[in-house]
């Protein structure tokens, strides 16, 4: 049940950014969720997106370097201690977060929607089955 994340490679230069959201704008694809990390001399900008194979063709032939990674996408209550009760799941099943990264539902939602990119990634699906959470499903995210 994972779905794809798209990381961009990105010069950390003023405009790469926009470049980017911009090629996305130009082919209707809708972006759902945006994280970026940065270094001195580059960026990597992780997206979740409505199609998120379309969305790397594209960014491919306007010259970025894009690549699809799995990653888990849990909704959980927009509550305070919402967080901590998934997280709770996850050492309960031993699974291992590498990153995470928050978005909000559309504006009728009550939930959140937390990203996880974690080790082994086939395996933690296995151990998180069937522990009551809400794990998306990729057709989900344009949905959302």
């Amino acid at each position: 049940m994972s779905i794809k994340q798209i990381s961009v490679f990105l010069e950390n230069k003023p405009g790469t950014l926009r470049k980017m959201t911009q090629v996305l704008a130009d082919h209707s694809i809708d972006l759902r969720a945006l994280s970026v990390a940065e270094t001195k001399d580059f960026g990597i900008a992780r997206l979740i997106v409505d199609d998120a194979l379309a969305a790397t063709s594209v960014l491919k032939d306007a010259d970025f370097i894009a690549s699809l990674t799995p990653v888990l996408a849990f909704e959980i209550n927009d509550e305070k201690g919402g967080l901590n009760k998934l997280l709770s799941i996850f050492d309960e099943c031993h699974v291992n977060v590498e990153y995470m990264y928050s978005f909000l539902g559309g504006k009728k939602s009550q939930s959140a929607y937390m990203i996880f990119r974690v080790a082994h990634t086939k395996e933690a699906e296995a151990e998180l089955a069937g522990k009551g959470l809400k794990m998306l499903r990729q057709e989900q995210i344009s949905e959302i």
